[in-house]
């Protein structure tokens, strides 16, 4: 057996499409099929369904690609490994982090370690939590920066920051001119929040839930800026972060208070996984910089 044949077999597995697949691999489609084939009688059973012009992995395909998956992972480590040992004040931090932190977070996080490694590549990756965490597990992502949610081993999480969370309103809204709010003020108020599963929408839904009162939920939204723009055009109300990089030339922010609402956010990694020198530079970086923002807030 060939080492080409495992990344043969893993891209058709993936595609399911034997044109695709060659094309992908830059090989005919004979050479593609004579190599599965091969593989089939090494392993001594058929890996894939055929039905006429259709490819299908079948139960036996479906075990060995989790094989053969692992094994091209433990590869690509391993090379990254070796060239980091040789070029430890470079290469590539695969970072992911939660929508609302794109704003300035991220950025001045990365400014600053830069400044220090200029030579370092980051590959970004911007989503909800849930997502982030199956990017975490599955390897494509080194470090995320998440709020808190449930965490499941063998994911590590810690705490670096609290962040309030305020009751964004339109310029012209009744509450507009209150310096601060409770939560029983606002029960009846059409909201603009998170998508549900959001890490953001979860702590907000565990607070109302506290507090006995279900929430009218008008829009679900994705991004802060976009519900920010609706809250704007007097569609309703929302809870966010004090987002620097947040337009908020038509809205007006009220404290909450009774009880207070924040997140915390912290940074995640998985316990046992290879970091390079500089992945693990960076996340020593960022739990450094929060410490001395804490000290100082003291």
């Amino acid at each position: 057996m060939e080492w080409e044949q495992l990344e043969y077999f893993q891209t058709l597995a993936r595609i399911q499409h034997v044109t695709k697949a060659a094309e992908i691999l830059s090989i005919t489609q004979p050479a593609l099929s004579r190599s599965i084939v091969r593989l089939e009688k090494h392993l001594g059973v058929p890996l894939f369904d055929r039905q006429k012009r259709s490819i299908k992995l079948n139960k036996y395909g479906e075990i060995f690609l989790k094989r053969v998956d692992s094994i091209m992972k433990e590869y690509q480590e391993g090379k990254e490994e070796i060239q980091s040992l040789l070029e430890p004040d470079q290469g590539e931090i695969s970072l992911g982090f939660l929508h609302t932190l794109g704003t300035t977070i991220v950025p001045s996080l990365i400014a600053g370690f830069k400044r220090k490694y200029p030579k370092v590549h980051f590959q970004l990756h911007q989503n909800h939590s849930n997502w982030l965490q199956e990017k975490l597990k599955s390897g494509e992502l080194d470090l995320c920066l998440l709020a808190s949610f449930p965490i499941e081993p063998p994911m590590n999480w810690t705490p670096l920051w609290n962040d309030e969370l305020f009751l964004f309103l339109p310029k012209r809204h009744r509450l507009a001119t209150r310096e601060r709010v409770t939560i029983e003020d606002i029960a009846e108020e059409p909201f603009i929040l998170m998508r549900a599963g959001y890490a953001l929408r979860v702590t907000i839904d565990q607070i109302f839930e506290q507090a006995n009162i279900r929430p009218n939920i008008v829009f679900e939204g994705e991004e802060a800026a976009t519900i920010a723009g609706f809250v704007a055009a007097g569609l309703g109300v929302s809870i966010l972060p004090d987002l620097k990089g947040l337009d908020q030339t038509n809205l007006t922010k009220v404290r909450i208070v009774s009880p207070s609402f924040q997140r915390t956010v912290g940074l995640s990694w998985v316990e046992g996984k290879y970091l390079s020198p500089v992945s693990e530079s960076f996340k020593q970086y960022i739990i450094n910089h929060f410490d001395q923002v804490n000290d100082i807030e003291k």
